[in-house]
């Protein structure tokens, strides 16, 4: 690069350039300092103020991107969802071809990193508590629960072909329940069970599930 020469005839810096960032990548993070915030204030504490001050950036921006603190928290549980899912997704890719260990690997990704993580718990938390209130966030609780419980239905019968439509259900919505509860249980206190008693328990159950 050639140097810019100043009015007494010396070498000066060239000016740098500003680099402005992608809408998706500001969008973003205004989702990510939305998370942080449920996490550690609740719904109560999370403000365009709160939120703006965690991801560095003026109100101006949030009403650019979203129509309000509802509709960020709303993006916000989406995108939590779908982070969710791709680890899960991740964990039964990497288990190979045999339906029984993409089961397996599906159910025992809820008790490791990422998706066992304090953290998670108290963003979800906060969106549990608006489901009863707000219709558009129980849609997407139910969408997200949905994708969740189609997801281990498909691979249940992948796994257990001869399971009728009716047990494979039942079967997918027990798992699930039972994912849950010791999910939770582990995010507020490890002092009970590990993560690998935890994994022992839903290994017996989908045992079970597959009358092995």
């Amino acid at each position: 690069m050639n140097a810019i020469r100043g009015k007494n005839g010396t070498t000066a810096r060239p000016r740098a350039r500003f680099v402005r960032e992608a809408p998706d990548v500001r969008r973003q993070a205004l989702i990510e300092a939305t998370a942080r915030c449920l996490a550690e204030k609740g719904v109560g504490g999370t403000s365009v103020r709160a939120i703006c001050a965690q991801a560095g950036v003026s109100s101006g921006l949030l009403t650019h991107y979203f129509d309000g603190v509802d509709a960020l928290i709303l993006a916000t549980y989406a995108d939590v969802g779908a982070r969710v899912s791709a680890a899960l997704d991740a964990a039964v890719e990497a288990a190979g071809d045999d339906p029984c260990d993409r089961l397996r690997a599906c159910l025992q990704a809820n008790f490791q990193p990422p998706v066992l993580d304090p953290d998670l718990l108290a963003t979800w938390i906060a969106f549990w508590s608006l489901v009863k209130s707000d219709p558009k966030i129980a849609a997407i609780h139910a969408e997200v629960y949905g994708a969740s419980r189609a997801q281990l239905a498909g691979l249940l019968r992948a796994a257990a072909p001869a399971l009728t439509p009716a047990k494979t259900r039942i079967a997918a919505i027990s798992l699930t329940a039972l994912v849950d509860g010791l999910w939770l249980e582990l995010c507020l206190d490890r002092s009970t069970f590990s993560p690998e008693e935890a994994q022992a328990m839903v290994e017996e159950a989908m045992k079970q599930a597959l009358n092995l």
